[in-house]
């Protein structure tokens, strides 16, 4: 008689692949060099400018690419080898860490060079994201497919825990030209990952030309049953429920008048909460009802961002982050999960390309529009204003959801 398997083994299952635990290495030293950037490039940004529409220019410009590129990137996903794709995106957000890091030595950095290498940055990831995308599922089995996603979103999380950490160490002892050198040095982990790596992949060679199979990517997200109300609502999740962590500094100063030590410990505890929530959907058997329970997640996410908002008590503050990051991190992994068991994998760099753009579509949508809303409303409202949105979408989504609007997700995940 087989024992079943304890809650340590569910949990970390997807390790049992070598290429998933060579990527998953490699891509979680490449993400913490990536938040240590991040967080002295948003602290230089509104510290050089005192404007919190600039750190939401900086956003949208960083994914402004994505939007422009990303379908386009998945069309070369499913034609070219996906390991020589992700590493040309590599090389071009490697070169624009280290040529940030060279500005700084200088002392030529301005703040038109940090923005118009984020869009740099974007164009990178705009073809390796569907690329990523597209190959995650062929390092492992079809039964742990949803495991290795979660356990993907944890290496995420865990460098929103260390890279800001890190981060505010460099940026206080060592000055922002050393948290750029680290980020540039970190992509080494991952360009090696992918040199070692075994793919069983093999794209088919086509002469069709782009546009028609862009065009295939989107006729069968139509005629796949749930996957456009999936499409709309990952980019309505991001559009009101991911512009939180942006705006961290506008916080830190008008609200509790601190500092980066402040901001380090505010993003240390939404890390640290995604990491939970991860975690969860790692231990998660497959389950009935995967979408009404993201929708549910998704109603408590806007209720907790409304409240983050109010708060004034920075311990409140720093609860209300990790629960946030817990939420986020459950309903990006149920959704990203229905996703990629829902298509096929000769479309599926088209259909992650397009998923991945409403996905990532509304985080600089939202940064933006709340940038121009802060300065006349405050922070404050403007941000409760977000999560009641996000309440109110995901309210429709349930109630439609009786209708069988939603249902179709987790009927098909059930036949896959």
């Amino acid at each position: 008689m087989s024992r079943s398997p304890s809650f340590f083994d569910r949990i970390f299952r997807a390790f049992r692949y070598r290429d998933f635990r060579l990527m998953w290495i490699g891509a979680c030293v490449s993400t913490i060099g990536t938040f240590v950037q991040q967080f002295a490039q948003s602290w230089l940004i509104y510290d050089l400018t005192k404007d919190p529409f600039y750190l939401g220019l900086d956003l949208f410009l960083g994914q402004l690419p994505i939007m422009m590129f990303s379908l386009f990137g998945g069309v070369f996903a499913d034609r070219l080898d996906r390991q020589k794709l992700l590493l040309a995106s590599q090389y071009i957000q490697m070169a624009c860490a280290f040529t940030l890091a060279a500005l700084f030595v200088l002392h030529a950095v301005q703040v038109w060079h940090i923005l118009t290498l984020s869009f740099v940055v974007g164009v990178g990831q705009s073809f390796g994201g569907p690329a990523y995308s597209a190959l995650l599922p062929s390092l492992v089995d079809a039964e742990d497919l949803s495991n290795a996603i979660a356990m993907n979103s944890i290496q995420f999380n865990l460098a929103r825990i260390v890279g800001p950490t890190i981060g505010g160490l460099a940026y206080t002892t060592l000055g922002a030209t050393w948290c750029f050198t680290l980020n540039g040095l970190s992509y080494i982990a991952v360009i090696v990952s992918l040199f070692i790596i075994r793919v069983k992949f093999v794209p088919a060679k086509s002469s069709e030309p782009v546009l028609k199979s862009m065009k295939e990517g989107l006729r069968f997200i139509r005629h796949r049953d749930g996957m456009t109300a999936l499409v709309i609502l990952a980019f309505c999740t991001t559009l009101f429920g991911f512009s939180l962590n942006g705006f961290l500094p506008v916080f830190v100063r008008e609200i509790f008048h601190r500092g980066p030590e402040t901001y380090t410990v505010l993003l240390v505890s939404s890390g640290a909460g995604s990491v939970c929530g991860a975690l969860a959907v790692a231990a998660s058997e497959k389950m009935k009802g995967q979408g009404r329970l993201t929708l549910l997640i998704l109603v408590v996410l806007g209720i907790i961002i409304a409240g983050f908002a109010v708060s004034r008590w920075l311990p409140l503050s720093c609860v209300l982050m990790f629960l946030a990051g817990t939420a986020m991190m459950a309903s990006a992994s149920f959704m990203l999960s229905l996703a990629q068991l829902m298509t096929t994998d000769a479309m599926r760099g088209r259909v992650m390309s397009v998923y991945n753009l409403a996905f990532r579509a509304g985080i600089p949508l939202g940064a933006l529009v709340l940038g121009k809303m802060i300065p006349v409303f405050g922070v404050s409202k403007a941000l409760s204003g977000t999560g009641l949105a996000l309440m109110g979408v995901s309210f429709y989504f349930l109630l439609a959801n009786r209708d069988s609007t939603f249902q179709p997700a987790s009927r098909l995940k059930e036949r896959v």
